[in-house]
C-alpha cells in the first residue's frame, strides 16, 4: 500500500500576487533610462499620479477604499486587466470567491497572457479543490513568466496531490532554484517527503510484479 503523502505545516500554499505598477504602453521596452526615479517612498498621492497608482497606493496600506478606487481604475479604462486581477484579491480575501472569480476571469478577457491573474486563479481553484483547473492556470502562468517563483510551489503541491510526484518533484526543485537560500531551505521538507514517497511507490510497483 502506497504512502499516504504527509505536507509539513509550511508547506501551505502561497498566497495572492498583487500587481504592481506596469510600464506604460508609450514606453519602448528595449530604451536605456538614464534617470532613475528616486527610491524614498511617497506617502501621499501626486498629482500625476494614475487611478490605477491611487488605488494600488491605498491597497499596499490596506485601506478599504483600494476596491473603490480599483473600480473607478476601471471606469476610467487605467490599467483595466491589472485593476481586475488586484480587486480580485481584495474579493476573494472577503470570501466572495464568485467576485474573485469574476475579477481574476475579466482580467483574462483583456490580456490572455497575465501571469499574476493565472496564478491567482489557480489559488482560487485550490481553494475551491477544483485541483486540475488549479493544475493549468499554474502552468499558464509559469509559462508566461518562467521566473515566477511561486507559481512552481503551488504546482508542486497540485501535483503532489494528484500523485504525479516526478512532476512535483521537478516543479519543486524549480522554485528552489528561484529563491533566496532561506526560502528553498522552507521547502526541504516537503522535498524530502516527496522523493521518500516517490521512491516508495516505485519500490511497491516493483514488489506487484
Amino acid at each position: 500500500m502506497a504512502e499516504i503523502l504527509k505536507f509539513p505545516t509550511p508547506a501551505s500554499k502561497l498566497g495572492y500576487k498583487r500587481v504592481k505598477k506596469r510600464a506604460k504602453a508609450s514606453d519602448d521596452p528595449h530604451q536605456l533610462h538614464l534617470f532613475l526615479p528616486p527610491a524614498a517612498q511617497i506617502l501621499d498621492f501626486v498629482p500625476e499620479s494614475s487611478r490605477f497608482e491611487q488605488a494600488l497606493l491605498l491597497d499596499e496600506r490596506g485601506d478599504p477604499k483600494a476596491a473603490e478606487a480599483y473600480a473607478k481604475a476601471i471606469e476610467e479604462h487605467d490599467c483595466v486587466a491589472d485593476a481586475y486581477c488586484n480587486l480580485g484579491i481584495i474579493e476573494s480575501q472577503k470570501g466572495n470567491t464568485t467576485k474573485a472569480f469574476d475579477c481574476f476571469t475579466a482580467t483574462l478577457k483583456y490580456n490572455p497572457r497575465h501571469a499574476e491573474a493565472h496564478y491567482n486563479l489557480g489559488n482560487l481553484y485550490f481553494e475551491v479543490n477544483d485541483f486540475r483547473l488549479a493544475q493549468v492556470h499554474y502552468e499558464m502562468a509559469a509559462e508566461v513568466e518562467p521566473s515566477f517563483a511561486n507559481v512552481y510551489f503551488n504546482l508542486a503541491l497540485v501535483q503532489a496531490i494528484k500523485h504525479d510526484l516526478a512532476a512535483a518533484i521537478s516543479a519543486l526543485t524549480r522554485y528552489q532554484q528561484l529563491v533566496s537560500e532561506e526560502d528553498a531551505r522552507k521547502a526541504d521538507e516537503l522535498l524530502h517527503n516527496l522523493k521518500r514517497s516517490l521512491a516508495i511507490s516505485k519500490s511497491s510497483r516493483l514488489g506487484s510484479t
